[in-house]
């Protein structure tokens, strides 16, 4: 009998040596993971144009500087049908007068005692014209319209508004791209990639397609998206 029983014990002995051996060793490969980045980009088109096109006008007569001002804003109007600009895509917008006269403490560099401001808002889906357009805008220079510094010289800002139906696409490629490097890592090591332990999107940017400096995205109707997603997998 007591033979049998130091045999039972011996074998249990074995039993839970060999259980917590692989225990171990699954603990040991639960916490190998590589942790890997994927990038996705893509060139888009803007699908939005907004041209704001202030221009002032002066006089020493309120009338004087309405007249002016009549006389810049068909100017604009002509000129952007001219460009092949749908008039429905043209907005009047801020109009703002100002009698230099009613204050005493605004430095008055015109010597005219009215100063008109107005906005006109070219909103286009038609990028091309605008672009065309904006390339032209001397025209209206050299028709004696003024264009503040602030409006409309600065030139049009172009809108990427379809992130939303890229998203998942881009998503996926970057995910992809991430167990491409995954599995050359554990290539390296003598691994395999096991499953996903860890996942982070990534924030998507608008960038500019051709990054320089003082070049802005806005200013560029071609753009780059792009999306740098992070992963970690379980090595085994």
């Amino acid at each position: 009998m007591r033979v049998l029983t130091s045999i039972i014990i011996a074998i249990g002995l074995i039993v839970a040596a060999w259980i917590g051996a692989n225990g171990l060793r699954d603990l040991r490969t639960g916490d190998r993971f590589v942790t890997v980045k994927g990038v996705a980009e893509r060139q888009v088109q803007a699908d939005v144009a907004l041209w704001p096109l202030r221009f002032v006008a002066t006089g020493n007569t309120l009338e004087e500087a309405q007249e002016q001002a009549r006389k810049s804003r068909e100017s604009i109007q002509a000129f952007l049908k001219l460009q092949a600009i749908d008039a429905g895509a043209v907005e009047l917008q801020r109009l703002d007068v100002t009698d230099t006269q009613a204050n005493p403490y605004q430095n008055n560099n015109t010597g005219k005692r009215f100063i008109i401001n107005q906005t006109l808002m070219v909103r286009s889906q038609d990028i091309d014209k605008v672009q065309q357009a904006a390339q032209a805008v001397s025209d209206l220079v050299d028709s004696g319209v003024v264009l503040s510094s602030d409006y409309g010289a600065g030139g049009p800002t172009y809108l990427f508004n379809g992130l939303n139906d890229i998203k998942p696409a881009m998503i996926a490629e970057a995910t992809a791209s991430a167990r491409e490097a995954a599995q050359q890592f554990a290539k390296d090591a003598g691994a395999d990639v096991g499953g996903m332990r860890r996942a982070n999107q990534g924030v998507f940017q608008i960038l500019p397609r051709d990054p320089a400096p003082g070049i802005t995205e806005e200013q560029q109707p071609v753009k780059t998206v792009r999306v740098v997603s992070t992963l970690e997998y379980y090595l085994k």
